[in-house]
């Protein structure tokens, strides 16, 4: 993927925390020896597993990033984000001789559609909880979208594996934290976008690889950009410092999340990937102790294991 080398190397040498820029060069290299687009059908759960792992760093070096834009509105951020990852998908589909219109254009378009709905559902949800609450909740995406890949793509999930998937929602829960006074819009606005973030996994796997990812991503960002900024006009503020080069980096840690996410569910099955999302939060926690010095109490550690543990065992069971 040599179009990202310049863009991520040029990152890592602004770095200077040597944890993170360990980190980010082991994500430049699994780019740049990894990422090559296959035309097979086959299913490919160990490339799956790569991608998402890369994927979700991604994501919470984005959610990194915003906590350094406090003082920017969300709509103005959910804009730059979106327009960001539309450049870097546009440019890289341009220069691979992609077809930037892809095959399955209404599929793509509902997927896009699904997305936004999503995101703006998330952000409106944090006017009601706060954010452990909302992430928290949010992360029951993955169950619902493993109960419409039973109906809607006839995967099958075996009676334990529901288990698991409540371990592992019950394992962010203690991890995140959970308010005992749930707004009931909040709580309404909260789990309405996790059950559309489930739509959109099953979206994207109902995809498959008949389209590049970096195209299924484009069609999500160009939709984002368009409804995020007309969302942004009434509460514009203009950007000072080092905001732009944190608005920049929306851009390309989203643009590297969605493309390796949406790769991951195209060659493997929806109720297998889907729980790997729960992979972010731990990222966001070692990143908070490595980078912020965040203290976590011995509740969080519970919560870590019940996840990963979830995980194991649902891979253990998938697999036989």
């Amino acid at each position: 993927m040599p179009f990202l080398g310049p863009v991520w190397t040029w990152f890592l040498y602004l770095s200077t925390f040597k944890p993170l820029k360990y980190w980010l060069w082991q994500i430049n290299h699994a780019i740049l020896l990894h990422f090559k687009w296959s035309k097979s059908t086959g299913l490919d759960f160990k490339k799956a597993v790569l991608f998402m792992v890369i994927s979700t760093f991604s994501f919470a070096l984005m959610n990194v990033s915003v906590k350094y834009l406090a003082r920017i509105p969300t709509f103005q951020i959910v804009f730059f984000r979106c327009f960001g990852s539309l450049v870097l998908a546009t440019t890289f589909i341009v220069v691979k001789g992609i077809p930037i219109f892809g095959n399955k254009r209404r599929l793509m378009l509902l997927r896009a559609i699904l997305g936004l709905t999503a995101m703006s559902l998330y952000f409106l949800s944090l006017k009601h909880l706060n954010v452990g609450t909302a992430v928290s909740l949010r992360y029951i995406a993955p169950i619902f979208a493993a109960i419409f890949a039973v109906f809607l793509l006839r995967e099958k999930l075996k009676n334990i594996q529901w288990l698991f998937f409540l371990i592992a929602f019950a394992g962010v829960l203690v991890l995140k934290g959970f308010d005992g006074n749930i707004n009931t819009t909040g709580l309404t606005l909260i789990l309405t976008a996790s059950v559309f973030s489930g739509m959109v996994y099953v979206v994207i796997r109902k995809i498959g690889v008949s389209d590049h990812p970096a195209v299924v991503v484009n069609y999500f960002m160009f939709v984002g950009t368009i409804i995020g900024g007309l969302l942004a006009i009434a509460v514009w503020v203009r950007p000072m410092g080092y905001e732009w080069l944190f608005l920049f980096l929306l851009g390309v840690f989203g643009f590297m999340g969605q493309l390796y996410m949406t790769r991951a569910f195209q060659i493997a099955k929806t109720n297998l990937v889907a729980p790997l999302k729960y992979i972010e939060v731990i990222f966001t926690i070692s990143i908070g102790v490595l980078w912020f010095q965040e203290a976590y109490t011995i509740f969080s550690f519970l919560g870590l294991f019940m996840i990963i543990s979830a995980l194991v065992l649902n891979t253990l069971v998938k697999k036989d």
